[in-house]
């Protein structure tokens, strides 16, 4: 590792620590040429995923966008913003085991789906609305009668 001070090429690791969130280690390491310490993290690479819209035009994954989709789908409900991001990360991780480096809009959909209704079903069914785009109240009703049934 290039030391950030001298430009040396050698380093040390004086000290390794998981993140927080065990995606990265954090490692403080020591420059053999001028003795100064500095803080680098390594992280698992992953492959850029590129999502398919209904439209057929394609957009890399945002991660971002999921958590906004579902927040707005959860909103003035108790679903806890930590329970969101770990529904977030398993879909994520998810794809990423998929293999597939493209992935449809209507799969990732599915997988909100899947995660959204044991955490809440108001969101669920708001979520739905949305993505399955409900052109009437009988399509809603559907729904609803399909929630209700698995009760």
């Amino acid at each position: 590792m290039k030391c950030p001070y001298c430009g040396f090429q050698e380093s040390k690791v004086i000290d390794s620590r998981h993140s927080e969130d065990s995606t990265s280690i954090r490692r403080r390491r020591e420059c053999l040429s001028c003795q100064k310490r500095f803080t680098t993290y390594e992280t698992v690479e992953s492959l850029p995923i590129v999502v398919i819209k209904k439209d057929g035009s394609r957009q890399s994954f945002d991660r971002n966008k999921l958590i906004n989709g579902m927040v707005r789908a959860c909103e003035k409900r108790p679903v806890s913003l930590s329970a969101i991001e770990s529904a977030v990360t398993e879909i994520e991780q998810i794809i990423q085991n998929s293999l597939e480096r493209e992935v449809k809009t209507s799969y990732i959909g599915e997988l909100v789906m899947e995660r959204l209704k044991p955490l809440d079903e108001v969101a669920y069914v708001r979520f739905a609305s949305v993505y399955r785009q409900f052109k009437d109240i009988n399509s809603f009703m559907t729904e609803l009668n399909k929630l209700l049934e698995e009760k």
